[in-house]
């Protein structure tokens, strides 16, 4: 008897909802689990660790962990080819469909894991290519990326240190963002992101509801800003001993 190939069934028990991102673990049949987003004309199915594919490309985790054994092998003499732009591409499609998923999903860590290596693929691109225009072309979504990872490591934050040190997070992340804007000389469009608010009124949301008042980094800037050396200093010092304690901080 042949089996069924269509997934009608899987199609009527999960219907697909227009501007929702619909996502969920299930087990795959040799019992690890595998993440599914359900898309208009199907399904995307991932790994929840290492490449979404499952891919092992030149024996790597990941196509930027093989492009970096490349670089080590060939120094500076080492070009990306067209395949590698177009392996480069994949790459960062598949981390982008997984981190989308893990943030709908809760599974705030594995997010800004993903977003690390989106942006460290962006590091990557900025340094070894020589086409500006497909340099551009993925910079340009750097602030987008470095929201998605605000809002995963702010809540994980949360929910492992307290809504001082998930605040603390977004603050590093705003400003990550600016230079990003800055970089691309577009730091006039910074007041106007929408993802950018969105950040600071979860900051301030988390504020009012866990009635923190002001947190460390932002006493050191007021510290630095009223020439309060010595209590600069001493935040300083408090600042690393909490990021000791807590090393995702």
């Amino acid at each position: 008897m042949s089996h069924r190939q269509d997934i009608d069934l899987i199609f009527k028990e999960w219907p697909y909802q227009p501007g929702v991102i619909s996502a969920r673990l299930v087990p795959a049949e040799d019992g690890r689990d595998v993440m599914q987003m359900r898309i208009e004309l199907g399904l995307l199915q991932m790994e929840t660790a290492g490449r979404p594919d499952g891919r092992r490309p030149g024996g790597a985790e990941t196509y930027l962990d093989y492009l970096k054994t490349q670089v080590l092998e060939q120094g500076d003499s080492f070009e990306l080819t067209d395949q590698d732009c177009m392996e480069i591409d994949r790459e960062f499609l598949q981390f982008y469909h997984r981190r989308i998923c893990c943030l709908v999903l809760r599974n705030f860590r594995r997010a800004v894991e993903d977003a690390d290596h989106t942006l460290a693929l962006m590091d990557f691109v900025a340094r070894w290519s020589t086409d500006q225009e497909w340099t551009l072309s993925h910079e340009q979504y750097r602030p987008f990326v470095l929201f998605h990872r605000a809002q995963a490591a702010a809540l994980a934050e949360l929910k492992e240190s307290g809504p001082e040190a998930a605040m603390e997070e977004i603050t590093r992340s705003l400003e990550q963002i600016r230079q990003a804007y800055v970089k691309l000389d577009a730091e006039e469009q910074l007041a106007q992101d929408e993802l950018v608010n969105q950040l600071v009124q979860l900051k301030e949301s988390m504020r009012n509801e866990y009635s923190v008042g002001r947190t460390l980094a932002e006493q050191l800037a007021d510290a630095i800003a009223a020439e309060q050396y010595e209590l600069a200093a001493r935040l300083r010092d408090e600042i690393a001993h909490r990021q000791r304690k807590h090393p995702h901080v």
